[in-house]
């Protein structure tokens, strides 16, 4: 039963957050309480290029382990947060920003969400409002086989 918890503790881990902590070796951090809390900040604020969808603090790719390395040094070195992030930020463009900053050539990546809507809306405003316009087809006459049998069915139903 030990065996059976150990295991699912372990397995269970890095599920529920054991990878939060991608920094985990001693080496790696920066005996500075207070730098290393401004090195894992700033790791916040940059993406992983890898995983895409995490920071570098959060990531295990080795491309974040080293741009978690090159933030720690530059923290070391005395740059400001500010510093750091636009030394990642030149050599990788908007892309390794979590929140990128609004410019004119990300104006279409921010509204394209807000566009797609609006068109979906007007869409489905035009279409409801064409099908109001269009009257009621009438339906068309009965032929003269479909009115017999019409009349047969109505014979047999009095009966």
């Amino acid at each position: 039963m030990r065996r059976l918890a150990l295991t699912l503790c372990l397995l269970a881990g890095p599920i529920l957050g054991g990878g939060a902590l991608a920094v985990g070796l001693p080496s790696e951090m920066l005996r500075d309480p207070v730098q290393e809390q401004r090195a894992r900040d700033i790791g916040h604020e940059l993406r992983c290029m890898v995983c895409q969808n995490q920071s570098i603090e959060e990531s295990e790719a080795d491309l974040a382990r080293d741009l978690r390395r090159i933030v720690r040094e530059r923290v070391a070195a005395g740059e400001s947060n500010a510093q750091v992030v636009a030394y990642v930020h030149d050599r990788y463009g908007d892309f390794v920003l979590l929140r990128p900053p609004f410019t004119l050539a990300t104006a279409a990546l921010w509204g394209a969400p807000f566009i797609a809507l609006g068109g979906g809306l007007a869409a489905i405003f035009l279409l409801l409002r064409r099908r109001r316009a269009l009257p009621a087809a009438a339906p068309a006459p009965l032929t003269p086989a479909e009115q017999a049998r019409l009349a047969a069915l109505e014979d047999d139903s009095a009966r």
